[in-house]
């Protein structure tokens, strides 16, 4: 039984709502966030991001940082360009890329939920990011930043969400990125009422992106649960802020590999090694695309291939051994380029498949890197049996796109 709560959101003036919106902290280092606020003062990075606004050598993980985070907020709530709703509600949040939109549900989810497993993982989360977005959520009291989740597909919830958006969006713009946000308040009592007895049914919500802050709100709602001894479950800080997209609406996009060397190999060493493993096949300059499941693009020495997994190095009954990250590392990364341990391995770099593969080419043509590899992307199927089995995703399997604009919506746990 997955939990959906209606709650009173904090959301800009209309007229700020592109100003302010950003896109999410773990998108940007500080360079480029600063570089992308510029001079703009509402710029939410200045929130989730606050060092953009202090001395390079401030610790990043220091009370400066939070502090500033937290003034920079309430400066955005001063200024009534951040105003909080009166009474509680469900939203819509949609996204158009490519002419194509999904349509997302925003409403708390339940840190019960999490510690229960009904909000399903795929992911591990590292100790240094979680404990860093904790502190932003104690020290400001809010949840800064949506969380983006799946959930199975309900025709009604998707003729309520259609009958809503017929009217017109509160905020309604294209990104620098162009990609296409939409945003609507739900305000009849009837639809929220119904939506959520609707999400008791599901047996689970999965986490789609956002692993580090999901656990952050949970892990804090928790810690006041514990330390709190009039606690009684009703208290706003047992929800957090999670935008809900049906399954059906989500598309993954490749998350590729590039490597540094051939761990002493020659070119030609390496792709006869490969041939144990994969049929290969030259294509040429001309940039190749997997095509399937199994089959790996790999650039090499200004040309590109085709590798087609043979027989016997998957396993289509095992949620992680069928998946082509699995397939690269235990066929290519490990035995031949001694690369074992993706999370810490300073010989490889992963590229979002929403650059291109060009970008594939060009790392390896400048000389920073030596080889690529391009997979076909990983499915919300796949992604949901390995959450629904218990089993952890490789490091750097999925990535969504379009991601959630922060400032949009904001959570008060209080």
């Amino acid at each position: 039984m997955a939990i959906l709560k209606a709650f009173k959101g904090i959301r800009p003036t209309a007229d700020k709502a592109q100003a302010i919106a950003s896109r999410p902290y773990d998108v940007l280092n500080r360079a480029e966030a600063r570089i992308e606020a510029g001079k703009n003062k509402y710029s939410y990075l200045r929130v989730i991001k606050p060092e953009i606004d202090l001395a390079d050598d401030v610790d990043l993980y220091g009370e400066a940082i939070y502090a500033k985070g937290k003034e920079n907020f309430f400066n955005l709530m001063a200024e009534k360009v951040l105003i909080q709703d009166e009474k509680e509600h469900l939203y819509i949040y949609a996204q158009t890329m490519n002419g194509r939109t999904q349509y997302g549900l925003v409403g708390a989810a339940g840190v019960e939920d999490y510690m229960d497993n009904v909000i399903k993982k795929h992911e591990l989360t590292r100790p240094d990011k979680e404990a860093d977005r904790m502190n932003h959520v104690r020290v400001s009291g809010m949840n800064y930043e949506p969380v983006f989740f799946s959930y199975p597909a309900v025709k009604e919830i998707d003729e309520i969400v259609a009958e809503v958006v017929k009217a017109t969006p509160e905020y309604d713009f294209t990104s620098e990125d162009g990609f296409g946000h939409h945003f609507w308040v739900i305000r009849d009592q009837s639809k929220i009422d119904r939506i959520i007895e609707l999400f008791t049914d599901l047996p689970a919500t999965y986490v789609a992106d956002g692993h580090h802050r999901t656990a952050a709100a949970a892990l804090v709602g928790n810690e006041r649960k514990k330390n709190n001894p009039k606690h009684d479950g009703n208290e706003e800080y047992n929800f957090f802020l999670a935008v809900h997209f049906p399954d059906d609406q989500l598309t993954i996009i490749d998350y590729n590999r590039v490597v540094k060397d051939l761990h002493r190999n020659s070119p030609e060493e390496f792709i006869a090694k490969l041939k144990s493993s994969f049929y290969i096949e030259e294509k040429g300059i001309d940039i190749y695309k997997p095509q399937e499941l199994h089959n790996f693009s790999m650039y090499l020495k200004g040309k590109w291939y085709s590798l087609t997994s043979k027989v016997g190095t998957f396993d289509d009954n095992d949620p992680v051994g069928v998946l082509d990250v699995t397939i690269l590392t235990n066929e290519i990364l490990a035995p031949f380029l001694d690369i074992t341990d993706l999370r810490k391995s300073k010989r490889i770099d992963f590229v979002g498949g929403i650059r291109g593969l060009g970008e594939l080419k060009r790392r390896v043509d400048n000389g920073d890197m030596e080889v690529a590899f391009a997979l076909y992307p990983v499915s919300m199927k796949q992604l949901i049996d390995i959450a629904d089995s218990g089993n952890i995703m490789p490091p750097k399997t999925t990535w969504f796109e379009p991601k959630l604009r922060s400032g949009l919506i904001i959570h008060a746990l209080d």
